[in-house]
């Protein structure tokens, strides 16, 4: 009897004559309506329970259940994401995008043209290395990296002056994994990092994904204003400075010694350490070298970032952070949390090639293209660009800075531009607060000499318009 009720009610649910959210009659009046125990009621609302038809709500009674969702016609699931990401995703989409300009000179890019890449040659080492360590290389390794790259490290890092033995780095993915990790060295969420204005766009990212604010200082004929630094750090939630004094990222300017030591002191009155990236150390063109931060400095207070993807390839992402006393063991053991372990394959064939003199061949042979590639982009802008332009002559690096005359905005000018064939990458995307500017960065990094006149010229082209456009629009308006 209890099975021909349930299924009489899963009848007219199927037929529509009962419907979701609908009550069924209370046990007891369905038994003394059908002449039955009330027990029988009770087994045919507990089958359908069971078979998820009804659902018996304490003290209100049994209702049609909602219909199951059909996987088929489930929306698909939208997380919720916290706050950081949504403010992380909010600059990734302020970055331009270039859409299908394949065809434009590439002058907007710091990724090193492949064509000059030692394929050939690191191949063989990363063979033979394979061939004679293999077992022990595909195991974890420790958080600091392969000792024996890091030994090969410290004696070139002793070369620029940096007083550090292999114990006293810790390799990591490239400079960027070594920004993160250096600003989780000494700021958590909240806390704030003194910075350069502009400064290089992926550290803007990562302290936007940390939750760490920043305090900009302004750059004055290419390094950092020193009066607004001491400013800067004397306040007690700055944690630390983040600075690129060489080949720097976006201007391709090169601070003197003695503001080296200016920057030093400052930061030393106020016990403030120091990130200074050297990602394009290796990467000097012309000029006398300037010894590094990290070899001036005296208080154990720099932690120095240097990274292979720039003068060698980006795809062996390998970098390395040079630092002093308990800040390499914290440094290692937020390594280790991060990731664990490098490959240490790669790490152990570059090792061998940096020995064997193939990474010093493949730097001679780079820095004689990159020289050529940036002396046409000097000599390209001194006779292309409108009167009022200005821009500054890196002594190594990638890149340089061009600003325009007053009144430009290179976001608004960076469509045409693309449609002209060249890209560029502009100002506003170095800024923290993503403001108007009238500089762009252009690089050297993938276009030949070639391409970059005709890049160069075809940007001109573009300026020129629109300062002719500028009286006629004035006019107008008149």
């Amino acid at each position: 009897m209890y099975r021909q009720i349930a299924d009489s009610i899963r009848d007219q649910v199927a037929r529509g004559a009962l419907g979701p959210g609908d009550r069924l009659p209370a046990i007891r009046d369905l038994a003394r309506q059908l002449g039955v125990n009330r027990d029988t009621v009770a087994l045919a609302y507990e089958q359908l329970a069971s078979s998820g038809i009804v659902e018996a709500s304490v003290g209100r009674g049994t209702f049609v259940a909602q219909p199951a969702a059909d996987l088929a016609d489930t929306a698909p699931l939208v997380p919720t994401l916290s706050p950081l990401t949504e403010r992380l995703l909010a600059f990734e989409r302020a970055r331009p995008r270039f859409g299908s300009a394949t065809d434009a000179v590439p002058m907007h890019s710091l990724v090193p043209d492949a064509s000059l890449f030692p394929a050939d040659e690191f191949r063989r080492v990363l063979n033979r290395v394979l061939q004679d360590q293999g077992p022990e290389l595909l195991l974890y390794g420790g958080p600091q990296g392969h000792p024996g790259l890091r030994s090969v490290l410290s004696e070139r890092f002793r070369r620029d002056g940096i007083d550090v033995d292999a114990d006293g780095i810790v390799l990591c993915h490239g400079a960027s994994q070594g920004i993160s990790l250096t600003l989780r060295l000494f700021a958590e969420p909240g806390d704030v990092i003194a910075i350069e204005e502009p400064t290089y766009n992926n550290v803007l990212a990562a302290t936007l994904a940390l939750g760490i604010r920043t305090a900009p200082i302004p750059m004055r004929d290419g390094a950092l204003d020193l009066t607004v630094l001491e400013h800067t750090l004397a306040r007690p939630e700055v944690k630390a400075l983040y600075t690129i004094p060489s080949f720097h990222n976006p201007l391709g300017t090169t601070t003197t010694v003695s503001h080296r030591r200016a920057l030093l002191q400052i930061a030393s009155k106020f016990h403030k350490p120091v990130i200074e990236d050297g990602y394009e150390a290796d990467l000097r063109l012309a000029g006398r070298a300037v010894p590094p931060l990290a070899a001036l400095d005296t208080t154990g207070g720099v932690c120095h970032l240097f990274s292979f993807s720039k003068s060698l390839f980006p795809g062996a992402r390998i970098g390395a952070i040079t630092a002093h006393g308990a800040l390499v063991g914290a440094l290692a053991a937020l390594k280790a949390a991060t990731d664990l372990s490098d490959a240490l394959p790669l790490q152990a064939a570059l090792a061998e090639f940096v020995t064997d003199g193939g990474y010093d061949r493949h730097l001679g042979r780079v820095r004689r293209v990159l020289l050529e590639r940036r002396d046409a982009l000097l000599a390209a802008l001194e006779s292309e660009m409108p009167e009022g332009t200005r821009w500054t002559r890196p002594d190594g690096g990638l890149q340089m800075w061009v600003e325009l005359p007053p009144g430009f905005d290179t976001s608004d000018l960076l469509p045409d531009a693309v449609g002209a064939g060249v890209l560029f990458s502009p100002g506003a995307q170095f800024y923290p607060d993503g403001r108007p500017s009238s500089g762009l960065r252009l690089t050297y990094a993938m276009a030949d000499s070639h391409a970059i006149r005709a890049g160069v010229r075809a940007l001109a082209n573009v300026v020129k318009a629109r300062l002719a456009e500028a009286p006629r629009a004035a006019r107008l308006h008149m």
